[in-house]
Formats: C-alpha cells, sequence, structure tokens
C-alpha cells in the first residue's frame, strides 16, 4: 500500500501529513507542530531538486521523504561541520538527503517503517544517501541498520547519528 507522490500531491495532502508528523514526534518532542510542518518545512523541501515522498495507506499511517542535498543548504553545511573534511567531500553534494520518516504511534511494529524507506531509496539517481536519527539505541537507529544503512558518526555533537547507505551496492536500477 506504498504510494509514491510528488511535489504537487504531496503538497495536496500536506495537512494530513501533518498530522501524522506531530502524532509520531509527539513523545520526544512536544514542539513537533503539525501546521508548521504543512505550511513551512514541507512545501521549502518539496521545492528542492528530486524531492520525493512515499506513503503508506489512505488514511495516510506513515510517510518518509527526501531530496537532493548540496552544500550551501542548511543541513548539508551544518553536517559538513560536524564530520571530518574527507568524510564530507565523499559523502555531501548530490547525495539523497532522508529528511523524515514517520509513523503514526497506532501503526508502529508493523514493518511499515522498513518498507517506507525500501520505497523512498528505490531507484533513486543518487550514488549515495544520508539521514540523521538519535544516536542512542532507539527503533529507528535499529531499522536503518537493518536496511543496510552505516553509522558514518555516532554522535554529532547534538544527539544525532549520521548514517549512509551507498545506493550503488543496492543494485538499484537506473542509478548512477
Amino acid at each position: 500500500m506504498i504510494a509514491v507522490l510528488d511535489q504537487i500531491a504531496a503538497l495536496g495532502i500536506a495537512a494530513e501529513l501533518g498530522e501524522v508528523f506531530a502524532a509520531a514526534f509527539a513523545a520526544d518532542d512536544p514542539s513537533a507542530d503539525a501546521v508548521r510542518f504543512a505550511t513551512e518545512q514541507l512545501p521549502t523541501h518539496a521545492a528542492r531538486d528530486d524531492f520525493k515522498l512515499v506513503t503508506y495507506e489512505t488514511p495516510v499511517a506513515g510517510f518518509a521523504y527526501g531530496f537532493t542535498g548540496y552544500p550551501g543548504q542548511w543541513w548539508s553545511d551544518r553536517i559538513a561541520g560536524a564530520v571530518s573534511p574527507e568524510l564530507a567531500a565523499d559523502w555531501i553534494g548530490g547525495h539523497f538527503e532522508v529528511v523524515e520518516l514517520a509513523v503514526r504511534p497506532s501503526a508502529r511494529c508493523q514493518g511499515i517503517g522498513a518498507e517506507l524507506m525500501t520505497a523512498l531509496v528505490d531507484g533513486l539517481p543518487q550514488r549515495r544517501a544520508l539521514l540523521t536519527t538519535y544516536a542512542d539505541d532507539r527503533p529507528a537507529p535499529r531499522l536503518y541498520r537493518r536496511l543496510g544503512w552505516q553509522l558514518l558518526v555516532e554522535d554529532l555533537g547534538w544527539g544525532s547519528a549520521l548514517y549512509g547507505l551507498e545506493l550503488l551496492d543496492r543494485g538499484v536500477p537506473g542509478v548512477r
């Protein structure tokens, strides 16, 4: 029940995605704001190169999205400043940046997160993908490791770890 949405389709259900976002992150981040997500974050990111969003079910039980990251973007620059110059040169710039994976609490532990992440990276044109997640041992980092993501930096200095995925190693058709 995975659907791949382009910018227009994603923005068409922005309010629903905002509700999923707020529900998914409320326990860890009381400031997770559905309206801000739907009206600021998602529209900004949807305008980026190679934006891709995947959803699970209707109504949406979960979603994941990302886009191509470049130097000069806030997240890419923040990560580049926190890692070694060698790692930055190898990984940052032209990578697929996974921004969010959100699953409603009532839909967790059913494999939805794994399905969403697999669908999100399927067929990407980038050579590599990056994401940050919790530095401690929680379900999200365990999920990424199970899906083949490698831990690149254990703690970036603000409680987040950096993970990378070599997309060429996955044998994804169409990957450059």
